[in-house]
């Protein structure tokens, strides 16, 4: 269970998350809405202490800081360094690192469990490839393969589905809902507002503070969705657009 009491953060004398308070517990795929700069990042790196925040963050009822190895995270695609020379097997056998230790030789047994993570994502074919040879949907991917490895209880994806095509998407989303019924709990960061129903059991409803937190249903209603993006927001056939 993830769990925020009070949590704030500030930036440079601004405050970007406020008295943020839920209690997720898994299994679930959960996600993070909210207008631009609403704190939606800010809140995945608070909890992984990644950015400094005041407030209580707890993991299975532990201090964050102690639960660490038990996320996997991909950050957003633009804070990602696609030039650097390493291959697509290389990159995702890097998810290893956090519990092997950094300078420890990679065995056999984990050469596997890189290969299968490949597979699972249909890149097994690219797996020689250097990743900056990759299309957008193709390096996702690879990152989700990456978290695969880790073997982690907690996944937490940044926009994973920006400027990536609609095969990659169904792809990860369905090893999401695989990873789901593992007992995995899922939280991403997402803005595409027409496919909250068919992708998330939960939603939390963000701006700078929680507007509402629950399942799906009972969170993705004009009502709450316009508090939190403005009288603007224009709905269509019940669906926010």
């Amino acid at each position: 269970m993830i769990a925020c009491q009070k949590v704030h953060t500030t930036y440079e004398r601004e405050r970007v998350l406020d008295n943020v308070n839920f209690q997720l517990a898994g299994p679930t795929i959960t996600g993070i809405i909210g207008p631009n700069g609403a704190g939606k990042s800010t809140l995945l790196k608070s909890i992984l202490q990644i950015v400094p925040a005041g407030g209580t963050i707890t993991i299975d009822c532990k201090p964050a800081r102690e639960k660490l190895k038990k996320i996997a995270y991909v950050e957003q695609k633009s804070s990602i360094d696609y030039t650097f020379p390493i291959t697509v097997r290389e990159c995702v056998a890097l998810g290893l690192y956090p519990q092997l230790g950094l300078f420890h030789r990679l065995q056999k047994k984990n050469w596997q469990r890189v290969d299968k993570a490949l597979a699972q994502v249909e890149m097994t074919d690219f797996s020689q490839r250097q990743i900056s040879e990759l299309s957008g949907g193709q390096f996702q991917r690879v990152l989700i393969a990456r978290c695969l490895v880790q073997e982690a209880d907690y996944i937490f994806l940044d926009e994973p589905f920006v400027g990536i095509d609609l095969v990659s998407e169904q792809t990860i989303m369905n090893i999401l809902r695989q990873l789901k019924a593992l007992g995995k709990t899922i939280l991403i960061v997402h803005h595409d507002l027409s496919k909250l129903t068919t992708y998330f059991d939960h939603i939390l409803l963000l701006n700078k503070t929680v507007i509402a937190f629950g399942a799906t249903a009972a969170v993705a209603t004009e009502e709450h969705l316009a508090k939190a993006y403005g009288a603007n927001l224009i709905f269509k056939g019940g669906a926010a657009k």
